[in-house]
């Protein structure tokens, strides 16, 4: 199946402004295709005000969050795929949802071996047949 987070995040966001509050979200500045203003992430993280008086051009979509916006006075387009929200919610009561990883939020795992990787190999969640 597909994820649920674009899905979630467009109907959390139509929500927040349906109740007259402003909404946030949470991203992971470290994910590979993030492109937002480096001198607002702390910690690996940054938090953007996506309420349609700051963003122009919002497209929430299924891979990617996309608009323009102005910080510090300086015109800006910022990428965020889907996979690096962490959660969206409202700055007035912090109502809203943050997310867990899902199957396919990982990077891709390099092909053939690398012998200077010496790290196991970790089993993934699977299902079996009990009899």
């Amino acid at each position: 199946m597909t994820s649920s987070r674009p899905y979630l995040i467009r109907a959390l966001y139509q929500w927040i402004l349906d109740n007259a509050t402003t909404p946030y979200i949470l991203v992971d500045a470290e994910i590979d295709g993030v492109m937002v203003p480096e001198q607002f992430v702390q910690d690996g993280k940054v938090v953007l005000n996506l309420n349609p008086s700051a963003v122009n051009a919002l497209d929430l979509g299924d891979e990617m969050i996309v608009f323009n916006a102005r910080f510090s006075g300086q015109p800006m387009e910022v990428f965020i795929p889907v996979r690096a929200v962490l959660a969206i919610y409202a700055k007035e009561n912090g109502q809203g949802m943050m997310f867990n990883e899902e199957p396919g939020d990982e990077p891709p795992t390099p092909t053939g071996s690398d012998p200077d990787n010496s790290a196991p190999a970790v089993d993934k969640p699977a299902l079996r047949v009990v009899k």
